[in-house]
């Protein structure tokens, strides 16, 4: 039994990715028309923009990107000893935070199984549904009968009646001509 729940979780995420896939495609033309009114007013703020006031903004944060970057390499500590420590603490501290995301994804992966199993459960009553709808349609419930109360069924249950086989068919007779004769 924990075979089959090992084959079907995969196949549940399968679902559940699909059906929020399908979800997030859904949404995608109401994005595409809040791009098209938004596209102008951007469009218009990229024309009217000042070339050179674009270059002095950029030229300010490099500078303090150098700024930042000269103060961190000036404070570095050059003690070798300091240095392995630093990087055993930061690689344990990257171990526990791949163990941490390990038991993220892991969550995630089972929250999205789940989703995939209650749309495979949705998607399965609709199909009944559908079949039940098509069978009424194709075969009507009969007229209902009088009410009639219905004999007390007997404890033992009869043997279904043998089916009669049906009679084994003859050849038919070959015709014959005038010229064949």
């Amino acid at each position: 039994m924990a075979i089959i729940e090992e084959l079907r979780t995969p196949l549940y995420f399968a679902a559940g990715t699909a059906d929020l896939a399908v979800q997030q495609a859904r949404k995608v033309p109401g994005l595409i028309e809040q791009i098209a009114a938004e596209a102008p007013a951007r469009i218009d703020a990229v024309r009217n923009t000042d070339p050179k006031a674009v270059q002095e903004k950029v030229s300010a944060q490099a500078k303090e990107a150098q700024a930042k970057v000269t103060e961190v390499f000036g404070s570095l500590d050059t003690d070798l000893k300091k240095l392995g420590e630093s990087a055993q603490h930061l690689a344990l501290r990257g171990v526990g935070v791949a163990a941490e995301y390990a038991v993220r994804a892991r969550e995630a992966y089972e929250k999205v199984a789940e989703h995939g199993e209650q749309a495979v459960r949705q998607w399965r009553g609709e199909a009944a549904e559908e079949i039940t709808e098509i069978a009424i349609a194709v075969e009507p419930d009969p007229e209902p009968k009088a009410a009639e109360p219905e004999p007390e069924a007997p404890a033992v249950k009869k043997a279904p009646a043998a089916k009669k086989a049906p009679a084994p068919r003859k050849p038919a007779a070959k015709k014959t001509t005038a010229s064949e004769s």
